[in-house]
C-alpha cells in the first residue's frame, strides 16, 4: 500500500509501558499496510496523571489526567493519532474523537505482588493500590487488610513496595506482560476479582472527522476485543460511573454474542451487587440497562459512589 504523504505522528504517553504499547501500534500499522519504518513517528507527552502522584485521581481530575494531553494534541493538529490504555479513558468522550482500534487484548486478570495468594497475605497486611475496584475487591476477601494510597508507573509501585511501604500490590497483568515482567507475582482468577472495565485492551483514537486516519486504523482493529470492551464501557456508561465507583466488569465472545459480567461495590467491599446478560455485539443498550439495574439494587450508600 502506498504509504501516507508524510509520516503519521502518534501521540502517548511518556511512561515505559504506555511507550511500548505506542511501539505495539506502531508496528501493527507498518505490518498492515506494508509501510516503510519511517512512516509512523512516535511523539510522547507527560500526562497530568503521570506528575501529580500523592493523591488519588478522584480528587485531582478523574481519568482526564490520562487523556487531556493528547486530546489536546489531536484537536491541535498536534499529532494524528493517539494510544491510550482503555481502562484509563473516560466513559463519555468528545464528538470530534472516535476511538477507531483496538489492539487483541491481553490477560484480563490482576496479579498479587508480595504474596502467593490474598490468602496467604498475612493478618492485618498492607496493601497498596489507588483503585476503588481493588480496595473494595481485597477488603471483600479481606476484611482485615489495610489499603494505602499507591500510584505511579509499574516501576515506581515495584519500588514502593521493595522499600517496604506496603507488604503487596496489585498490577495488571497485561502490562508487567507487556514490559517483558510476566514472571513476577500471581494472577488471580477473574472469579476471585472480576477485572476493572477495558482491563488489557490498547485502544487507539482519531479525529472523528480524520476520515483517512480511521481507514488506516481499521486494518488495525480486533473487532473481538473492540466488541467487548465497548460493552464493558457502556456498563459504566449505564452506571454514570466516575474514577471513585469500585466497578468490574469483563466481556467474553461466545459463539457470536457476548457474555457480560459486572459488579459494583461498596468502598470497603461490604456490599457486593453482581449480574450477567448475554448480548448482541453493538447492543450497549442491553449493558447499560445491566449497570442501572445493578446501581438500583444498590443501597443508598453504594449509589452515591455513583453518577
Amino acid at each position: 500500500m502506498i504509504a501516507p504523504p508524510r509520516p503519521l505522528r502518534l501521540g502517548t504517553r511518556k511512561s515505559p509501558l504506555a511507550m511500548v504499547q505506542a511501539n505495539l501500534v506502531r508496528d501493527a500499522m507498518l505490518a498492515a499496510h506494508g509501510w516503510p519504518n519511517d512512516s509512523v513517528e512516535i511523539v510522547p507527552f507527560t500526562a497530568s496523571g503521570d506528575r501529580i502522584l500523592d493523591r488519588a485521581l478522584a480528587e485531582v481530575g478523574g481519568k482526564a489526567l490520562w487523556t487531556k494531553e493528547l486530546d489536546r494534541a489531536l484537536g491541535d493538529g498536534a499529532i494524528d493519532f493517539a494510544v491510550h490504555s482503555m481502562k484509563d479513558v473516560e466513559t463519555a468522550r468528545p464528538d470530534v474523537l472516535t476511538i477507531a482500534a483496538m489492539l487483541p487484548r491481553a490477560d484480563v486478570r490482576d496479579r498479587l505482588i508480595g504474596a502467593e495468594s490474598l490468602a496467604a497475605l498475612k493478618p492485618g497486611a498492607i496493601v497498596g493500590t489507588s483503585a476503588p475496584r481493588r480496595t473494595a475487591q481485597l477488603l471483600r476477601a479481606r476484611p482485615d487488610l489495610s489499603v494505602i494510597l499507591f500510584r505511579g508507573n509499574v516501576a515506581t509501585r515495584l519500588a514502593k513496595l521493595e522499600a517496604g511501604e506496603a507488604d503487596a500490590t496489585l498490577l495488571a497483568a497485561a502490562g508487567l506482560e507487556r514490559l517483558g515482567m510476566d514472571d513476577i507475582g500471581h494472577a488471580i482468577a477473574v472469579e476471585e476479582m472480576l477485572p476493572a472495565p477495558s482491563q488489557g485492551a490498547v485502544g487507539i483514537e482519531t479525529l472523528t472527522s480524520n476520515v483517512a486516519m480511521r481507514s488506516w486504523l481499521s486494518a488495525i482493529n480486533h473487532a473481538e476485543t473492540f466488541a467487548c470492551v465497548m460493552a464493558e464501557r457502556a456498563i459504566l456508561a449505564g452506571l454514570s460511573a466516575g474514577c471513585h465507583s469500585p466497578v468490574a466488569a469483563l466481556a467474553v465472545a461466545e459463539g457470536g454474542s457476548l457474555w457480560l459480567r459486572a459488579e459494583i461495590m461498596a468502598a470497603d467491599g461490604g456490599e457486593t451487587q453482581r449480574g450477567e446478560i448475554r448480548l448482541a455485539v453493538g447492543e450497549a443498550g442491553a449493558a447499560e440497562d445491566l449497570g442501572r439495574t445493578l446501581l438500583a439494587r444498590a443501597s443508598h450508600a453504594v449509589q452515591r459512589l455513583f453518577g
